[in-house]
This record gives structure tokens, sequence and C-alpha cells, in this order.
């Protein structure tokens, strides 16, 4: 938030992700809620299921990720969605919650999930894994998905695209996710970017009443 603050462009999210709930409660929950209300958040996030990490069971999980959930439809804020290889309960918990804006980051689920969740009113973001060789999934739900409910991302420092595989990811480096999209869509780069900036400010800033 301190950050934020720092630059008109610039905004933060918080939120209790699925492999950092020690600190998860009705105190948590608290402290979650003061924070969400500072001008310079605009979504909460990271949250969801992450069955890779097993550091905390599903059932905590499930309940700090529908507890925020409902948190954001209570506060009218968007969410920043992590799911990793939780794709059935992610999908199951998400048909609860349709009136909910909000970002699949990191998409890494099929065509036919893209289709559902978009369906519901959810956009998905990609990241570098999109550039890559064995990317065929990710490059089938591209395919797949609405234009309006595309997003470009880093998931920095992780998931650089090629040719800076295994590097540290920062923003520059979305150009080359948003070539790889547009070369799938039958776009021109900059028209992929224009979408993707489009739909990221329909998603976190539309109700600030904020301009380009």
């Amino acid at each position: 938030m301190e950050i934020a603050a720092t630059l008109p462009y610039l905004y933060a999210a918080a939120g209790f992700h699925p492999e950092n709930l020690g600190e998860y409660g009705e105190a948590g929950l608290a402290k979650l809620r003061e924070i969400l209300q500072n001008e310079n958040i605009a979504a909460i996030g990271e949250i969801g299921l992450d069955y890779h990490w097993k550091e905390f069971g599903p059932e905590m999980q499930e309940k700090a990720f529908r507890a925020q959930m409902e948190l954001a439809d209570a506060l009218k804020l968007p969410v920043i969605i992590h799911s990793r290889e939780a794709t059935a309960d992610t999908l199951r918990i998400l048909a609860d919650y349709k009136g909910v804006p909000g970002v699949l980051h990191c998409f890494s689920g099929s065509a036919e999930t893209a289709k559902i969740v978009t369906g519901w009113g959810f956009y998905i973001g990609f990241t570098g894994v999109l550039t890559f060789k064995n990317s065929r999934r990710a490059v089938e739900a591209v395919e797949a998905a609405p234009l309006d409910k595309l997003l470009l991302e880093t998931d920095c420092p992780y998931m650089a695209p090629e040719p800076w595989r295994g590097k540290r990811s920062c923003s520059p480096m979305i150009q080359s996710v948003a070539e790889k999209m547009a070369e799938i869509r039958g776009l021109s780069p900059q028209e992929m970017i224009d979408i993707a900036a489009a739909n990221g400010q329909r998603l976190f800033l539309s109700g600030r009443g904020e301009g380009a």
C-alpha cells in the first residue's frame, strides 16, 4: 500500500493466500477488512486454493476462500484467484459467487474450464507460460475465451516468457506474452495490449470513476 501511494497508476491487493493462512481467523479477517478500506486497494487477493503445497488442508483453504469471496461481495471489490491443482474445487466454490468480479490469475486450466469461468463473468490472466513450447492447454484456453475476458500478467517473479524463461519476470516482458496472445487470436500485438488494458481497467477500476 505504501508503494501504491507513491504513483497514481499503482494499486495494491490484499488477501489471505492459501499458502499463508497462519494469521487467518476472526482477528485476521477484521484486519483484512480494515486494510481493504485503503483507497489504493483495487482487489482482494491472491485468494483461492493450492493443493500443491499442503501446509494448510483443503477444508481450511475453502473456509478462508469463501470468507474472502463473501467479503469481496460485501465491499464490492474484485478478487484475484489462485488455483493450483484444485480446478474441481475452485469451480465448485466459484459457482456460488458468480456475481463477484474477478480474475483467475496465472490461468492453467483447460479450454472447457476457460469457457465455464468466463461464462460466469470471470476473467482469466496469462503469464509467460503462454510462450512455452509445451503450452498447448494455455493456447487452447486463449482460443476458447472471449476477447473481453483476457488479461496479461507477469506473475512476478515467476513465469518469465521466452526468451527469458528461468529469469526473474518483470513488466516489460509482458510484450512477449501479448505478441503470443495476439498471434493466437489473429490480432496485432498493440491491438491485444489495448484490449487487455481495457479489460484490466474494467475489472479493477470500473468502480473508481478512473479515466484511461
